[in-house]
């Protein structure tokens, strides 16, 4: 029996339903609309303790209530006619789902495509135990297959199977169709919700904020016009709303790795529980806004194919690019080794804590000449590239400071950029292209010798990564590294182990300044 079977226990390949509640969890708010527009003026009346019906239109109510009625009717037509064509399968390697019944849709992804499998449960949908399936594929603007809804066992265990195949656990070979059950996982960290409402706080939102009242202030004094005081309504009303929204989408946050992924689950109202194979993350950033130095706290963002562009803009998709919204340097390097089970150097704590915090070329990091300190005079210390094994590692930013790691093989194209400022001193840009995303790979102000040394041996760290990268499924690629096991063929797979090329410990303490170059 295939995913496609799991819950009813039809033969292989059949095509499914789903629940028969999706079209009004989906259509309620047209519903409400229908009866708010109807009832208002009924409801209102009777709290004034009139008559339900005006007299003036007593005589038309009929035919208002027929209309009303006629539009309920349709609309429930349409969501059941909805629900009944709405129909999925799992079977050839593929998930399909058909919608339309006057435009008909499908959607198709394939299984050893699939990037991630994200779990939503809208609080309409939580209520009624009920669950959306989103399937992520490579170059995907958007999703490539949305199943809503499920029951969310079943929900659970039609991602189990279909992350199973796609991740390459061996399944029983006597029974290969067989639901698989859900992998086990193990916890790496949790964000307490008071991080969350402190690192919000301190974020850069409210320093524009501070700043901005603080302007006010001044010019209302100094003009005497208290006009001023009315710009910070909106800016007061945006930011709580922006505090609102990062609050409810950060709630609660729990990471865990299980051998089909990265397993991420948020949200308070609006819950999400997002499994990311770490093979297909892209890129990786790592960024502590000034005011989080206090408190050693970080931010961690990816680039996933599947996500697109939209995770840089769109607060829905931005959340799920977010690997770690507020952590501690331990919660880093956890996360750090999920992503990058092998960092290609014999040291990678004292490689990963000068490429955050460090500056000069500490830890083999190669900065921007001195002569070029005119364009950036705080950050040409800061603005460095160091490169291992598995990885490069781009680091930018005295006040913003931020780290961004590509793994070789995820270099899909590379160029230089030079502007005519950098070419008075010498310097140049090299820009790596991954899958869209918040990251943008980029060595800043490079040295123009090194800027084409680097271009050329990047280039060739790429080819040659790829060349090792033989199976699209990521455990098979992790598996040597230490990441996840494969199990008895009976079973899944065992509990991943931490990894412990990047073990948990304190930060070192920064060595001496390494030498400037002239």
């Amino acid at each position: 029996m295939s995913a496609g079977g799991l819950a009813s226990g039809k033969p292989d390949g059949e095509w499914l339903r789903v629940h028969p509640a999706t079209p009004f969890v989906r259509g309620w708010v047209a519903l409400a609309a229908i009866g708010y527009f109807f009832g208002r003026d009924s409801f209102e009346r009777m709290l004034q303790g009139q008559p339900l019906i005006d007299d003036r239109i007593a005589g038309r109510a009929p035919w208002l209530l027929g209309a009303g009625a006629l539009m309920l009717v349709l609309s429930v037509l349409g969501f059941i006619l909805s629900w009944y064509f709405t129909r999925y399968q799992v079977a050839e390697g593929y998930v399909r789902v058909n919608t339309g019944f006057l435009f008909k849709q499908q959607r198709q992804a394939r299984l050893d495509r699939v990037q991630a499998i994200d779990i939503v449960q809208p609080l309409l949908a939580r209520i009624f135990g009920l669950a959306e399936l989103k399937f992520e594929v490579a170059d995907a603007g958007e999703s490539a297959v949305r199943l809503a809804y499920l029951r969310i066992g079943d929900a659970r265990q039609l991602r189990a199977t279909i992350l199973a195949r796609a991740s390459g656990v061996r399944l029983d070979p006597e029974h290969p169709d067989a639901a698989a059950p859900e992998a086990p996982e193990q916890q790496v960290l949790q964000v307490p919700p008071s991080r969350l409402v402190g690192s919000l706080l301190l974020s850069e939102q409210s320093v524009f904020v501070v700043l901005g009242a603080a302007a006010s202030v001044m010019l209302s004094a100094l003009t005497e016009n208290r006009a001023f005081f009315l710009y910070l309504i909106p800016a007061a009303l945006g930011l709580i709303a922006a505090y609102w929204n990062s609050f409810t989408k950060g709630y609660n946050f729990t990471a865990a790795i299980s051998p089909d992924g990265i397993r991420l689950r948020y949200g308070l109202l609006d819950t999400q529980a997002q499994t990311l194979p770490p093979g297909r993350i892209q890129a990786l950033k790592v960024a502590q806004p000034p005011l989080w130095r206090l408190f050693g706290w970080y931010r961690m963002q990816v680039n996933a194919a599947g996500y697109g562009a939209a995770g840089a803009n769109n607060g829905e998709a931005g959340s799920r690019t977010t690997l770690l919204p507020v952590g501690k340097w331990d919660d880093v390097l956890n996360m750090l080794a999920l992503v990058l089970p092998d960092p290609g150097t014999a040291d990678p704590l004292r490689v990963f804590y000068h490429g955050v915090n460090g500056l000069d070329s500490d830890a083999g990091f190669v900065t921007t000449p001195r002569r070029a300190r005119l364009l950036a005079p705080l950050g040409w210390r800061r603005n460095a590239f160091a490169s291992t094994d598995t990885a490069l590692l781009m680091r930018s930013g005295r006040w913003w400071r931020q780290l961004v790691v590509v793994p070789h093989q995820r270099t899909q194209s590379i160029a230089l950029q030079q502007g005519p400022l950098a070419r008075r001193f010498g310097l140049a840009d090299l820009v790596l292209h991954t899958t869209a995303g918040p990251v943008a790979p980029r060595v800043i102000q490079a040295d123009i010798r090194e800027a084409q040394a680097l271009f050329d041996a990047q280039g060739a760290r790429a080819r040659a990564a790829r060349r090792r990268q033989t199976s699209e499924q990521w455990l098979a690629q992790v598996a040597r590294a230490g990441l996840a096991e494969q199990a008895p063929p009976a079973a899944l797979a065992k509990p991943a182990e931490p990894v412990e090329t990047l073990p948990r410990a304190t930060a070192p303490a920064p060595q001496q300044e390494g030498q400037q170059r002239g």
